[in-house]
């Protein structure tokens, strides 16, 4: 909603009064994800790192201030080998594999209207490719039977959000937001092959036989989304809000057939702290301390089991220099806790630990020249 930074807020694009200096973003994550089921006692382990954020960022003046960024979306690369054999001997050998980006690049303009009233606006466009493959084969055969979807994805969406900070007495404020996205205006083009073959040397396919081939072109792949938010806080000193997002369910159409979700929601609260922001004897009295918690009803039910969400957040923000002018730039430092999903019904329970690290360069840009 509102917060003492100089990063420009995707969020709610309306909410970029305190934008100020022109900054540079750039932010990687680490994920570590623990998988458990009980079905078949199965433990799994992921990590990965990655490049997941880059925005930059300025005022174009006093009212209007602009925000360009990229993102991965989500992302996905498995690798599953399932064998059973049977009572002749004979092994049935199952192989799932996948992998795919979607990413994201957004766009995004305020205006403040008046001291106390924001509106922005901002545009989203997805895209991306997404492969899987589910391999079937017999150790009496040499024919492998092969189940492949290529899907590829380029689609916009559009968010309009608002922003209210009224000044109460004591350097407090009251700020209020609120969002609307709305659903996408692109499609997804999806084609399926059924089809026998075998490998020759260097993962070669030979001797293709196709059995089906599917092609389609779907819509409605980003659902419509509303967030409303409040928060209280002393300038420069500290801040507390809460938030809730709400995901409209749809009902897609993937190869034909229609695949729906429930809609969703999402609860979070969180907040920052900061010792003394004029102290420059103590580096740590200007260093932002930040906390939160979120709860998220998933938009999946599986076998009338919800895959829900919970995670707890913290982080640092420490800057870099003293001096007045870009002193907003530091590096930001962040940790994620929490798990998704049940082992309840023989489904997967996700347990994950996210750590975040930013640089953020912050500096006037367009100065007037003084002197000659």
């Amino acid at each position: 909603i509102w917060d003492f930074n100089n990063n420009f807020n995707f969020s709610n694009p309306a909410a970029n009064k305190n934008l100020e200096l022109a900054t540079l973003k750039v932010e990687a994550t680490n994920e570590n994800n623990f998988f458990k089921s009980d079905y078949g006692n199965i433990n799994v382990t992921k990590h990965s790192t990655y490049l997941s954020n880059i925005t930059i960022a300025f005022p174009i003046t006093s009212k209007v201030k602009f925000g360009m960024g990229y993102q991965p979306y989500s992302s996905k690369k498995y690798s599953i080998l399932r064998q059973t054999t049977f009572d002749t001997g004979t092994v049935r050998s199952e192989l799932f594999r996948g992998e795919g980006t979607l990413s994201t690049v957004q766009a995004a303009v305020s205006y403040q209207i008046s001291p106390e009233f924001a509106m922005g606006f901002r545009t989203n466009f997805f895209f991306g490719n997404l492969y899987d493959n589910n391999e079937v084969a017999f150790s009496n055969s040499e024919l492998i039977n092969g189940y492949e979807t290529k899907n590829k994805i380029k689609t916009f969406n559009f968010t309009l959000g608002t922003a209210y900070q009224k000044k109460l007495e004591k350097d407090r404020k009251l700020t209020l937001g609120a969002t609307y996205t709305f659903g996408n205006t692109g499609q997804m083009e999806t084609a399926y092959t059924n089809s026998t073959y075998f490998y020759m040397p260097g993962e070669t396919r030979e001797n293709i036989a196709i059995i089906e081939q599917k092609y389609s072109k779907d819509k409605n792949l980003i659902p419509m989304e509303f967030s409303v938010g409040a928060g209280y806080g002393q300038d420069a000193k500290w801040f507390m809000g809460t938030q809730f997002d709400f995901k409209k369910g749809e009902t897609i159409q993937y190869l034909g057939q229609p695949f729906s979700n429930q809609n969703s929601y999402k609860i979070a609260a969180g907040g920052w702290y900061l010792p003394n922001y004029n102290n420059f004897r103590n580096y740590f009295s200007r260093v932002t301390y930040r906390y939160g918690a979120y709860y998220e009803k998933g938009n999946l039910s599986i076998n009338g089991t919800n895959i829900n969400q919970f995670a707890l957040t913290a982080g640092v923000t420490l800057p870099f220099e003293n001096r007045s002018v870009n002193r907003m730039s530091g590096i930001d430092l962040g940790i994620e806790l929490g798990k998704r999903g049940t082992v309840d019904n023989n489904l997967i329970r996700q347990n994950f630990i996210n750590l975040r690290v930013g640089i953020n360069f912050a500096d006037k840009w367009f100065m007037k020249r003084l002197y000659d």
